[in-house]
């Protein structure tokens, strides 16, 4: 990691489901595994870090005077009955579904964010992301790009839940974090909340069509029983960032796609160069 050598940069591990003494002008609140294979794994620690970890923040940011954007998530619209989703839009989530501790404890985030800028006065930026990928996500992320990607660089199956006909919008992430730069940017009135992502949309289907001829994999594609609460369609109305931040997303898909693939071809040779080395010793 390049920032480790920079002298102005300083790493500190913490959990933010406990308090955090330091001093701040901005904070980014992006604490909580956002997969559902990981914030399923442990549903109460995921509420945890949205709900104790948001109110942790706020009052370190309080505290400091600190401007604070949350990232929030696509999923507090849950599977909508509004297509695109703009940011007026309540949303459709199950309260105790699987899915409920990431969607609630997301939504119950905002909430705090709002009282705290309502009743405490603390400057606040709030964003809903939509699906990002890119290079540097982890191999068994368990979101769709990587999970497509790393299966047919491997020649694995890829796995389709349902029929594959729901949409996804992807975001590419440089321009996501361009969105959270501007955001934060804004002047105090303007708190969100602003949805991040990209308006194009694309099949499940379709996405791992592509995956497997960008990567000429001859993986074949398999279906599974579409898990409880998976939305159909998720896609942003993006009026607002374009309007308060002057933003869109550049990156064609096909471009951050072969910047993605890329990105898993190369770790994952190294790995098995590695694996290779180790075995020969």
């Amino acid at each position: 990691m390049k920032l480790l050598d920079d002298y102005r940069f300083e790493f500190l591990r913490h959990d933010i489901t406990g308090r955090l003494y330091v001093q701040a002008d901005q904070i980014y609140n992006l604490a909580c595994p956002a997969s559902p294979v990981h914030y399923q794994f442990d549903p109460v620690a995921t509420v945890q870090t949205s709900v104790l970890g948001s109110i942790n923040m706020l009052e370190l940011a309080r505290r400091t005077r600190a401007r604070i954007l949350q990232a929030s998530t696509s999923e507090v619209y849950g599977d909508p009955e509004i297509h695109p989703q703009p940011e007026s839009y309540w949303g459709r989530v199950n309260p105790i579904g699987p899915r409920a501790c990431y969607d609630e404890g997301k939504r119950c985030a905002e909430t705090l964010f709002f009282d705290y800028y309502r009743g405490r006065h603390v400057d606040i930026k709030v964003v809903r992301i939509f699906n990002t990928y890119g290079p540097n996500m982890h191999p068994r992320d368990g979101r769709v790009v990587s999970n497509f990607i790393v299966a047919a660089l491997t020649g694995a199956p890829l796995t389709v839940y349902g029929d594959g006909l729901q949409t996804r919008s992807l975001c590419y992430v440089d321009d996501l974090v361009d969105g959270l730069i501007r955001m934060m940017a804004q002047p105090p009135e303007v708190t969100g909340p602003v949805n991040l992502g990209n308006p194009h949309e694309v099949t499940i289907l379709e996405l791992a069509e592509t995956i497997r001829a960008m990567t000429g994999s001859r993986s074949e594609i398999v279906f599974r029983p579409l898990p409880q609460d998976d939305p159909r369609q998720r896609c942003p109305e993006i009026t607002l960032a374009r309007e308060l931040l002057g933003w869109v997303p550049t990156t064609p898909l096909a471009v951050g796609l072969q910047r993605t693939i890329d990105y898993f071809d190369d770790l994952l040779r190294r790995e098995d160069h590695r694996g290779a080395a180790g075995g020969r010793e």
